[in-house]
């Protein structure tokens, strides 16, 4: 028999000596046998740390002193200067990406893509609007608004995560804490789908609050989603109110045939420029009128995607997420860590799991199912590199900026044209133009004098809003804060030495030759005509009455059926210029004006802009051909893309503005995508045969045609249109080959092109200053200059400026506007003080307007 070793006697622990040694000896083993005790200790643990984070005030490198940190920081700095840009992500062949050009398009193949997500569904963004009608007219599409579609899917079993900005409140409206509250109260407890939203905010302003870091400044900025690991979204497109629009951009929303065929509902129709977003949580009122002023109309540009990138673009969202939970909710229950498949074990620091020793809300390893299952390997032709601004306050990482990185590189290499459409254009050639420190100026500059030397024809073309979008009249001391952007902006680009004019100038080369700027403008007339008057007043309610009583209706929970599996969610067809709608679901009278007969005269005339129109002269008007005077509105299109289009072969995309703060790294964090097509588009390059990449050759086409004008307005129903479906082998862009303006723009240095796109930004900006004196203008260049080309302060904006001007005037010279190109006044306010130091702008300031 096999002896068997036994244990020595414990020792004796009985004696004085010991007991001073170990007074609290058994205690720990009592304690795990006593669970009350037990929880009282670990909650003590919680407390502890949670002080001791407030140690972290004084320590700016707290999150990378301790030797496994620096460990994780080698180990992320080692991949980055291994990647092209200095990214973290690498190249990766084999992505389908498609592009969506503007919140029609993107907003319908979201809507689809959500609803058919199987397991988890990923939200980045810096505003998201739960009562955001994702297809319109919202009086048909009840379901599918963005709150509505993320029930179904959460009571379907869906996992959602969400990230939004938490803004500061006394600068901006977007109330996230209202977006958080409204999508949790979605699935209540004892609800299908309980558990299955989760919404985090970040950062925190208050150092009280959670006991986390404070960052007043910055913004969480990117706008990104992720379904099932398997199909993205990235761009400039936020999922909040202001953003959907269309092709022909209309400014007016008035339809007093039936407020039911209303595009834009309660706080969605906004113009920034007269008054910015108020009182956001309750969405269907607004102090904008429409039946006095018009929308602001947007321009944005994003993509989608299914390939290897989405997995780069999910390892992201997951860094931030366990970021978040370590900085704010690391003893919430309500969260848990994620875990992601491929950085697991010595890895999961690169995604920021941590392993504490009482963890609070579990781990949950990601993808839910196989990676491997998801078959997003060769799904297409594009070459793709995520690449990011983003450091310690926004994802616990050193500094990268990659992007700027990015825009640099593929800038200073580009041979025959750089197309850029971005929000804000503050860049520096150097270190002379404090405190502007990114250096995209500079890489423009040497590509600039790299095709002079080479005696290359070559163009820069930008496009840029024509004023930062923020309320307020340009000559109030309000509006100083707008005029310091747009200062640095004409500093960045043609005053003074140190801009890019500046140093091209410096080099022997006529920078006008080389570089051209533009902004984007739209016309339309408010539909308040005389016979809608004349109902108003037999029916004892204006027609802003009857809106608010429709949006009422719309947005109550009746208006938001529980819709029974095997339903038909597929939208009734509509069209928008005019309406012609399906049968109505009846509507209440006290949403109606009641009227007997159709009114005649459009909602919206802004089509007439487009391609395939009837002239604007022809176009009917209900009442006295003076009183139509009234009603024209101008607006400038607010371009919010962030794009980079080189030679026809390269594009990058995303949140990024082109400004320091998206593109330093250590402000505002941003996600973009790089993306070269080995797909070849057999095309032509100033006159010469030219293989252009497909995916940037088609999107630039697309973009100059509609710019031009030379596309046809776009219904509100996207169900048919291929161009806006989500990304796949079925739907690809439907680009307009063969059309005669495809051909038209397919050479982008194109003499005859280049004649047709200036001659149409002259018309279009002599119009625009003729009948409404739209600023800013190249004949203001001071101050005085502005007070006598503008209305009387406190006059409605916008409108015609001569009101004695003959109707038929108007008419004629409207007719001549063809798409939305003006040039952007680079006189504008030239011998003027535009934003002068004071509490406003100072040192303390500027870095938050660069």
């Amino acid at each position: 028999m096999a002896s068997v070793s036994t244990p020595p006697p414990e020792r004796s622990h009985s004696g004085l000596g010991s007991k001073i040694k170990m007074p609290f000896r058994g205690l720990k083993e009592k304690l795990h046998d006593n669970q009350p005790l037990n929880e009282v200790r670990v909650q003590l643990n919680h407390k502890k740390h949670q002080i001791g984070k407030f140690g972290n005030l004084f320590n700016p490198q707290h999150r990378h002193d301790e030797a496994h940190e620096k460990a994780c920081d080698e180990k992320r700095t080692e991949i980055s200067e291994s990647n092209r840009f200095q990214s973290y992500f690498p190249e990766r062949d084999g992505n389908l990406v498609k592009w969506y050009v503007d919140g029609r398009d993107y907003c319908w193949a979201v809507s689809v893509a959500l609803e058919n997500a199987k397991e988890s569904i990923y939200i980045a963004d810096w505003w998201l609007s739960p009562e955001l009608f994702l297809r319109r007219p919202p009086h048909y599409n009840p379901q599918w608004r963005l709150d509505q579609i993320l029930k179904r899917r959460a009571e379907a079993g869906i996992k959602i995560y969400i990230i939004v900005y938490r803004e500061v409140e006394a600068a901006l409206t977007c109330n996230s804490e209202h977006t958080k509250h409204a999508l949790q109260a979605l699935c209540p407890e004892g609800s299908p789908g309980f558990g299955n939203i989760k919404v985090m905010r970040h950062p925190d302003h208050n150092v009280l609050e959670n006991a986390a870091d404070m960052t007043f400044y910055w913004a969480h900025h990117e706008k990104f989603i992720i379904i099932d690991y398997e199909m993205a979204f990235i761009g400039g497109l936020d999922l909040c109110f202001g953003r959907w629009d269309n092709h022909q951009h209309a400014l007016s929303d008035m339809h007093p045939e039936a407020v039911a065929n209303e595009v834009w509902p309660g706080q969605d129709f906004n113009n920034n420029r007269v008054m910015d977003f108020k009182n956001v949580q309750d969405w269907k009122q607004n102090a904008l009128s429409k039946a006095d002023s018009g929308r602001m109309p947007w321009h944005d540009v994003a993509m989608g995607l299914i390939g290897p990138c989405v997995y780069d673009i999910a390892e992201h969202f997951v860094l931030r997420w366990n970021f978040i939970k370590r900085d704010k909710y690391k003893r919430d229950s309500r969260f848990e860590w994620l875990e992601l498949e491929g950085r697991q074990g010595i890895d999961e620091d690169l995604v920021g799991v941590q392993r504490p020793s009482h963890p609070v809300g579990g781990y949950q390893l990601h993808p839910l199912s196989p990676l491997e299952s998801k078959a997003i390997d060769g799904r297409g032709t594009v070459r793709a590199q995520v690449v990011r601004s983003s450091a310690d306050w926004s994802s616990g990482i050193l500094t990268e900026h990659s992007i700027q990185n990015a825009y640099s590189e593929i800038i200073r290499g580009a041979q025959h044209y750089i197309y850029i459409e971005n929000q804000f254009f503050i860049t520096a050639t150097g270190d002379k133009q404090a405190p502007i420190k990114n250096t995209i100026g500079r890489a423009i500059v040497d590509a600039v004098v790299s095709a002079a030397k080479d005696n290359r024809k070559f163009r820069v073309i930008v496009v840029i809003p024509a004023v930062p979008g923020f309320a307020g009249d340009l000559r109030e001391d309000a509006a100083v804060s707008t005029r310091a952007i747009m200062d640095y902006q004409y500093k960045s680009i043609c005053r003074g030495e140190h801009s890019i004019f500046g140093q091209l100038e410096k080099e022997g080369i006529d920078p006008t030759q080389y570089l051209f700027f533009f902004n984007l403008r739209s016309y339309d007339r408010l539909n308040r005509t005389a016979g809608v008057k004349r109902r108003e007043k037999a029916s004892g309610m204006s027609y802003r009455d009857a809106q608010i009583a429709h949006d009422e209706q719309l947005t109550g929970e009746a208006s938001m059926p529980i819709y029974p599996k095997g339903v038909d969610l597929q939208p009734q067809r509509s069209t928008v210029c005019p309406p012609d709608l399906p049968p109505r679901r009846k509507a209440s009278t006290s949403s109606s004006l009641a009227v007997a007969s159709r009114i005649s005269g459009a909602a919206t005339v802004a089509h007439h802009a487009m391609a395939e129109q009837t002239p604007i002269s022809a176009e009917p008007w209900e009442g006295d051909a003076e009183d139509e005077v009234n009603h024209w509105i101008q607006e400038e299109l607010y371009i919010h893309s962030k794009l980079l289009i080189v030679d026809d072969r390269i594009v990058v995309c995303g949140s990024s503005n082109l400004n320091d703060r998206s593109q330093l790294g250590h402000h505002d964090s941003e996600l973009c995508l790089v993306m070269e097509d080995s797909r070849g588009l057999a095309s032509t390059m100033d006159g010469q045969p030219y293989e252009a990449g497909y995916h940037a050759a088609t999107l630039r086409r697309h973009l100059w045609r509609e710019h031009l004008g030379l596309l046809p307005p776009q219904d509100l129903d996207g169900s048919a249109d291929p161009n806006a479906q989500p990304p796949g082998e079925e739907s690809p862009n439907e680009v307009g080959e063969g059309e005669e303006s495809w051909k038209f723009v397919e050479d982008p240095l194109s003499d005859e092109l280049w004649e047709a796109w200036t001659a149409q930004a002259t018309k279009n900006t002599e119009v625009f200053r003729q009948l409404f004196h739209a600023d800013p203008d190249d004949h203001v260049k001071t101050f005085d200059d502005f007070n006598g080309f503008l209305p009387p302060k406190g006059t409605k904006p916008g409108h015609i400026y001569d009101r004695m001007i003959p109707p038929h005037v108007v008419r004629r010279r409207l007719d001549t506007v063809r798409g939305h190109l003006v040039w952007t006044p680079m006189q504008f306010l030239r011998d003027a003080s535009m934003a002068e130091k004071g509490l406003q702008v100072n040192q303390l300031t500027e870095s938050i307007y660069t």
